[in-house]
């Protein structure tokens, strides 16, 4: 397999070194808005070279693995499915325009292209795909993060808020998973996933707590349906190059991969 990552940061780095080392990628092409990103990051790996964009190596590509942007999701989307290429989103949010995921979605069908949206840094997502088979009542989202995960959220700058001057925890979102995808583009991507997996991006409801006592990224998941009740609360780690992305993100990435890599799907 011939894999292509978008994004050189702490997730596409992990990504790469993690594909470096498996022995069905024969080949990673790296890219990066900042060039030279991706090649100090090729500079480590044996498999890597780098790229100027995404469609340089598409048509020896099997496939792509966006770990950038809701920007860069958004741009090589439409591009990589129309191709027949599947593609992995770790930028979830960038599908929280109706019109937008209807045409990606459409083409992929019809190019026989797959979406590929790992779980990332919350857990609950197995029980909710199952549960969504029958009616869903309730579907909420209770995310808790210190101030360094959020210091310099453009809304909040707008807004007057100071998260390194919360002295205890306090919510400062409360609204729809589509508003807070918007509002919080490179935080809250698991709302995006939960939103696909339930009940859209209106029907599921996000709050957004600063704890400045935090100690890690906390997601609470909480569903009502048909199926009964279910509650699942993941506690993580930063990541150690990144406080805004939780290790587990990386994880499910890696683990997404390993299984596409594989063709195996236990649990699904």
């Amino acid at each position: 397999m011939r894999i292509t990552i978008v994004g050189c940061g702490s997730i596409g780095s992990k990504l790469a070194m993690a594909a470096d080392e498996m022995a069905d990628v024969k080949r990673i092409y790296l890219t990066d808005m900042e060039l030279s990103l991706a090649e100090n990051l090729a500079a480590k790996l044996k498999k890597a070279i780098v790229v100027e964009d995404v469609e340089e190596e598409l048509y020896h590509c099997d496939l792509v693995i966006e770990a950038a942007s809701q920007d860069a999701a958004r741009q090589i989307l439409p591009t990589v499915v129309s191709r027949g290429v599947d593609i992995m989103i770790m930028s979830v949010g960038a599908l929280v325009d109706d019109g937008f995921r209807e045409m990606v979605q459409t083409k992929a069908k019809e190019c026989e292209a797959r979406i590929y949206i790992p779980s990332g840094a919350v857990c609950g997502t197995d029980g909710l795909r199952s549960s969504a088979i029958g009616d869903l009542k309730e579907v909420e989202l209770i995310t808790t993060k210190g101030p360094k995960s959020l210091s310099g959220v453009q809304t909040l700058i707008e807004h007057g808020v100071d998260v390194n001057a919360i002295a205890e925890p306090t919510v400062i979102f409360s609204g729809t998973a589509r508003d807070a995808v918007k509002q919080f583009p490179k935080n809250i991507n698991v709302a995006a996933t939960v939103s696909l997996l339930g009940v859209g991006f209106d029907r599921t409801k996000v709050s957004i707590v600063v704890d400045p006592n935090s100690k890690s990224n906390s997601h609470e998941l909480r569903i009502k349906g048909e199926f009964g009740e279910m509650t699942c609360h993941t506690y993580n780690v930063p990541s150690p190059d990144n406080p805004k992305t939780s290790y587990l993100a990386s994880m499910s990435a890696i683990s997404a991969l390993k299984r596409i890599v594989r063709n195996e799907w236990i649990g699904i």
